[in-house]
């Protein structure tokens, strides 16, 4: 189970700053129900041209909300320029620092706030656009997005890289793009760098595996299921297989087994253990079963 700090705990239980802003000076959304992550932020600047007021709106995890909220409370009395400068690395050690795997929540916290300073100077009428070819189009991540995390950040690997911005997470089939911009922005770094220690190393308990399918089924897979009208149910855990049901749009989806493969398969492999293996139950109806909730 990911680590999380007492300081992001006392943020995701009790978050600051909640809500927002009527007739803001300043308003950012990223992010998207789709991709299981969203941000709104909202800004209101005080006479002395410095943001006095911020707030927040977040679909998504723990770290999601604790970012969020330890981010409005860095901002306030911040001119715009001074705000600017926030980066991802900032918001993650205010909080004591981050799990690895939720840095991605760091990264669309100072990008909700670049696009809503950007949507002050533009007059409240330009909305934040990202530059740039998509690379990862499973969570329509571009190679500008990809390039910044990694110059900001050090990035040297691809894990680390999905980390911070989920590119690579979905199908995979972006990776060896990911591994060339890498060679290509670090060079030598990328050779010196030591072959990472893979982060379920040792064997999981029968427990530890299933709350982390469970977990990982909640805040990975769902949101974007529930977006397009679908859920998903885990039925059974076998071994190394997980059992689930479609519910909703998806349980009626011609391309629900893709889904399950390249979405709830490569989730379960990218974040519990890369011998899962997905099956749909073959008795599965529309009415949900009382098993693992």
């Amino acid at each position: 189970m990911w680590e999380y700090t007492d300081k992001l705990k006392d943020h995701f239980f009790n978050p600051h700053n909640v809500g927002e802003i009527e007739e803001p000076d300043g308003m950012g959304e990223v992010g998207s129900l789709a991709c299981g992550d969203a941000l709104k932020l909202t800004f209101k600047l005080g006479e002395n041209g410095k943001i006095q007021e911020a707030k927040f709106k977040t679909f998504g995890c723990a770290s999601a909300i604790a970012t969020s909220s330890v981010l409005t409370d860095m901002i306030k009395g911040l001119s715009l320029e001074e705000a600017a400068k926030v980066t991802n690395k900032d918001i993650a050690d205010h909080l004591g620092g981050l799990p690895e795997q939720k840095m991605h929540c760091s990264v669309m916290g100072r990008e909700a706030l670049e696009a809503a300073i950007e949507n002050y100077q533009g007059g409240g009428k330009k909305k934040h656009e990202i530059e740039g070819e998509v690379v990862c189009t499973c969570f329509g991540v571009t190679d500008r997005e990809i390039e910044r995390v990694i110059r900001e950040n050090d990035l040297t690997t691809v894990e680390e890289v999905t980390n911070y911005c989920k590119a690579g997470g979905g199908c995979g089939g972006c990776q060896g793009a990911i591994e060339k911009m890498i060679e290509t922005i670090q060079g030598d770094k990328v050779k010196e760098t030591p072959v990472s220690v893979p982060r379920r190393a040792g064997k999981l308990t029968n427990i530890q595996k299933m709350q982390l399918v469970q977990q990982t089924i909640n805040e990975q897979v769902r949101p974007a299921l529930r977006a397009h009208g679908g859920n998903i149910e885990l039925i059974d855990i076998d071994g190394n297989k997980v059992i689930v049901a479609f519910r909703g749009m998806c349980a009626q989806c011609q391309l629900a087994e893709l889904t399950m493969k390249d979405v709830v398969e490569a989730k379960l492999r990218e974040f519990v253990s890369e011998e899962l293996f997905v099956e749909e139950d073959a008795d599965s109806t529309e009415q949900p079963h009382n098993h693992i909730e």
